[in-house]
């Protein structure tokens, strides 16, 4: 074995957590402080974009690098990527004249190869080395591998890259691709590697390619903390560590320690990575982890459930995430056509010339209980909880349209449930209705379990009815629930959410007559 490259990109794929938006300061010091722990090379983030924004890790041009670069330490290689996907136009590649990045990493799909070979071809002319890195190598047959490789090496690269983007390559085929890419290409060529940690392999893989003993130079990617998209990256300080103990090198562990508790601690606390279940779930159906994000920022679906909506994305369009393209095959399977015309006649029977009780789990109904007693105990009144079970209050009906929150109600005996048909269950004495026929059509709040609700008492005829515990949304996390253990963070988009529900409710009320019985978020012209 010869050299061993360990190359930090932090800001780079980190930024996927955080919108690259760390702040100039925190851009500045990172970079100097990676200087302190001896990593041969930092991806200082991407080239893209058309405006330069000191507070972010992205880039319009190899000039705007040296803002964040500057003084640049003589043994440290600065490299930006350059993704196809995207790039920006050739002529904002001003010629490399050492002041700037060294080298540029180019990313590429396999429809991009040959528009990759131009751009690259054009990069080493104008003074950069350039490393190929091959999106989603596990995508590729072994002879679309070595045909690749085979173009490559006409360019002489400094490295080409496998890369794992949805963390899915386990350790037989990693080495299968290791030892393709070792006897194919040029002799000196580095061999690189970029893990993402969705199956745990990182590590591990990145262990057994350093004990292959190659004949040639390596490239190990790793991220402080592992910060990065999916279950993120491979840990920089604990990778550093290993090759510390077992080949005599002299990295300084402290100061990644201090990036962690300077840089990263707190975007840790408002947006985790790391090995999760969705993540899991989407490494092992072979999907971008972005539809896992997607998946579990709507809070609704079990594991059961979750799995199989990313068993139902086509295997052609499972490495081409998109949000319309998630929304499209969540709806799918939660739009299923379903006959609740048994239910209907029931629930119009069950309401007749009622009154309804709508409790929701909101954290006002603590302090309002007294308030909500005086409207449970009136004649005529039924009461209905959404998606949990009240400690204090006997109610009369328990609605959910949630899969994960069914799960804590199911066997409850003391009141019956009603269903919407996404629920994988059979209502043992109660009653499911059609998903679809009461969703809404706003896409942020279409499954809101109070607006549901609310369109299937009218659909019952009910008149009237008031409200406990709808409070509306909080951009901080913890103020929304009565119970802990239901708090779902909405950041930036509570507002939004706030003003979607408001103006579903004002549809609602033109049929229905809506009383408030506790403070709310939401408004009712």
């Amino acid at each position: 074995m010869r050299k061993v490259y360990l190359l930090d990109c932090t800001l780079r794929d980190g930024g996927y957590i955080n919108n690259f938006t760390f702040g100039e300061d925190v851009i500045r010091g990172f970079c100097k402080k990676i200087v302190k722990t001896g990593v041969e090379i930092c991806e200082v983030g991407f080239i893209k974009g058309d405006a330069y924004d000191p507070n972010t890790s992205l880039f319009p041009d190899v000039e705007s690098f040296k803002n964040v670069i500057t003084p640049k330490d003589s043994h440290m290689k600065y490299v930006g990527m350059l993704d196809m996907s995207n790039p920006i136009p050739l002529e904002r590649l001003t010629p490399c004249d050492g002041t700037s990045i060294d080298g540029i990493r180019v990313i590429f799909k396999k429809n991009k190869i040959e528009e990759a070979y131009r751009y690259c071809e054009r990069i080493q002319e104008l003074g950069y080395f350039i490393s190929v890195n091959f999106v989603g190598t596990d995508l590729y047959s072994d002879e679309e591998v070595i045909e690749g490789i085979q173009k490559f090496n006409k360019l002489h690269p400094f490295a080409v890259s496998i890369v794992d983007s949805f963390g899915v390559i386990k350790r037989k085929q990693f080495l299968r691709l290791c030892y393709i890419a070792d006897n194919n290409l040029n002799k000196d060529t580095v061999l690189a590697y970029h893990a993402h940690n969705n199956l745990q392999q990182a590590f591990g893989n990145a262990e057994s390619l350093v004990e292959m003993n190659l004949k040639r130079d390596l490239i190990i990617d790793a991220c402080v903390f592992g910060m990065g998209r999916g279950a993120g990256n491979l840990n920089l300080e604990l990778f550093a560590e290993y090759m510390n103990e077992n080949y005599d090198t002299d990295y300084k562990i402290e100061p990644m320690l201090e990036i962690m508790d300077e840089y990263l601690s707190d975007i840790y606390k408002k947006r985790q990575w790391g090995y999760s279940l969705p993540f899991y779930l989407s490494a092992s159906k072979n999907c971008h982890p972005n539809y896992a994000v997607y998946l579990e920022d709507k809070d609704a679906l079990s594991v059961w459930d979750f799995d199989r909506v990313l068993a139902s994305i086509p295997d052609e369009e499972k490495a081409n995430y998109s949000k319309e393209k998630a929304e499209a095959y969540y709806k799918n399977y939660l739009f299923g056509e379903y006959d609740d015309a048994d239910s209907t006649v029931e629930l119009k029977r069950v309401f007749d010339g009622k009154e309804v009780l709508l409790i929701a789990p909101g954290r006002s109904i603590k302090e309002h209980a007294a308030e909500i007693d005086e409207f449970a105990k009136r004649p005529n009144v039924i009461t209905v909880s959404t998606n949990f079970i009240p400690e204090k209050w006997n109610v009369d009906y328990i609605f959910s349209n949630n899969m994960k929150r069914f799960r804590k109600i199911k066997g409850y005996r003391g009141a019956r449930v009603i269903l919407t048909s996404n629920v994988t269950a059979e209502p043992e004495g109660g009653l499911k209705v059609s998903f679809s026929r009461f969703a809404g059509k706003k896409e942020d709040v279409s499954d809101n379990s109070g607006l549901m609700l609310l369109r299937i008492l009218c659909e019952a005829g009910v008149k009237k009815v008031m409200i406990a515990g709808m409070d509306g949304y909080d951009e901080y996390y913890g103020m929304d629930y009565y119970d802990s253990g239901m708090e779902y963070s909405f950041k930036v988009d509570a507002n939004k959410r706030n003003k979607q529900i408001s103006e579903e409710l004002n549809d609602i009320a033109k049929y229905l007559e809506i009383t408030f019985v506790t403070p709310t978020n939401y408004s009712i012209d």
